[in-house]
């Protein structure tokens, strides 16, 4: 089993303590899941390579005259 991506802290610090406008010891005292209930839900999940293949299906690219 491969070890799970690690955390990325800083961006972390920057949405909570920088975004939220959170006290370090507040941040500090968050659960991941109280911290992730206050940043709201996440964005779209990114594209896949299927995605992709469609949307260059249904617009490709074609020289400008």
């Amino acid at each position: 089993m491969s070890d799970p991506a690690p955390f990325d802290w800083p961006a972390l610090m920057q949405a909570g303590i920088g975004g939220l406008g959170l006290k370090p010891s507040e941040f500090w005292a968050l659960t991941p899941a109280e911290l992730h209930l206050m940043l709201g839900p996440a964005g779209p999940a990114p594209a896949t390579r299927a995605t992709l293949d469609a949307l260059a299906q249904a617009y490709p690219d074609t020289p400008h005259p």
